[in-house]
This record gives C-alpha cells, structure tokens and sequence, in this order.
C-alpha cells in the first residue's frame, strides 16, 4: 500500500510542471498522510490544483463519517468492483507528489524507507476521485485515493505493493483523457521502471504525520 508521501515541490515549480495552477495555497507536505487536504489534478479540471482529501469517500456514501475510506485502491480489481469501476471511467485524477515512504519488515521490526526518482523531479500517482454531497448544506466534499500495484524489482525488496506512478507527461494527459476508453486506462495502471527509482532508509520521525519538517527525509544514521 501506499500509506505516506511526500510533495514540496513549490508552488511555481509545480505549476510549470503540470501545466495547471493552483487553486488555494497549499502547505509544504514532508509527510503527507490521510484524512489531509492534498494537492490533485482532476480529468474535470485538468487545468487546476486543487486540495482534496486523501481518503475516498464514494458519492452515494450515506454516512461519510462511518465506513471505510479507502486510501488505496489496487489496480488489478479496479475493474472488478462497481464503485472503482464507474470511478476509473469518470473520475481520475493525479496525485502530486516528489517522493513517497514505505516501511520494510526485518527481524528487528520495520524500517521505514523513502523512494524518489532517480533525477529527483516531482511525479504523479494515477488516483481516483469522488464528491460527496450533504444534502443538508449543498456543501461538496470531494475525495480521493491512490492506485496502487505489483512492486518493481526495487520495491518488491521493501514491500509488496508500490504506488502507481504515470511515467511522464504524456502519460499524465491520457490518464485525464476523457476520450480514452477505460481499458487504455486500465493499461496505464504498470509499475514504474526500477532502474529510474531511488530508496534509502530514514529515521522513524515519519512514523508520526506530526513530524512535517526537512528533517523527516535525511537517511537514517
């Protein structure tokens, strides 16, 4: 699973990056975790950076406080689920971000990693998205998650799942693409090549989403 990442690539950088602008102002995130407002493209606004909430909430959820909010959903059943699959169709999205963090089980417990490009740059995770609407209010509450799918032969030595990550610029416009069918879409969902990925191992701070600084990402000591 994809359960922590990070995005602090700034604000004009981004922009230039994936030639959209942001809506609000977003914080610096070390250590992005659910439940957080995080910056994402939408297919229905694919010239904007908006803040959503990590965690989807499907829009015909009666009670968006209960239930499960899944932060993942796992490429290889997309299609197999009626909800994934009506939200592969409508609603993709991407996830911004610049690294991410999974943590590897050893005999001495689990040590947490960072993975990164190779050149550093920042990237996109193919996600999903929903709104949610109270009917009391009007007010939309628009969520998302991370596709997630089979490790590359460097995660697969830290952890059985890795984010999917789109592998450049063109493959991010296709994912928005309204005009693509949804099984050129599901082609997309691959694991990102190996040989373009970094990890190192960092100290625990990042076991906490309280730890939000620059120290989150030094290597382990």
């Amino acid at each position: 699973m994809c359960g922590r990442y990070s995005f602090i690539t700034p604000a004009p950088s981004a922009e230039a990056r994936f030639e959209a602008v942001f809506a609000e102002p977003a914080p610096l995130r070390y250590n992005a975790a659910p439940s957080q407002q995080l910056p994402v493209i939408t297919n229905a606004a694919p010239d904007r950076v908006q803040l959503l909430r990590w965690g989807l909430v499907p829009a015909w959820s009666r009670d968006p406080g209960g239930g499960p909010k899944p932060i993942n959903a796992r490429a290889e059943t997309l299609a197999d689920k009626p909800s994934f699959r009506l939200l592969l169709a409508r609603r993709r999205c991407l996830v911004l971000a610049d690294g991410f963090y999974e943590w590897q089980a050893t005999p001495a417990g689990k040590v947490p990693h960072r993975i990164l490009l190779r050149n550093e740059q920042p990237f996109a995770f193919a996600g999903l998205w929903d709104e949610w609407v109270d009917r009391a209010t009007g007010e939309l509450h628009p969520t998302f998650t991370i596709i997630t799918t089979e490790p590359n032969e460097l995660m697969a030595g830290i952890h059985n799942r890795m984010p999917v990550i789109l592998p450049d610029r063109a493959a991010e416009l296709a994912w928005l693409d309204d005009d693509q069918k949804m099984a050129a879409h599901q082609q997309q969902l691959q694991p990102f090549a190996a040989t373009a990925m970094q990890a190192y191992v960092i100290s625990k701070r990042v076991n906490s989403p309280a730890n939000n600084d620059a120290a989150v990402l030094a290597a382990a000591e």
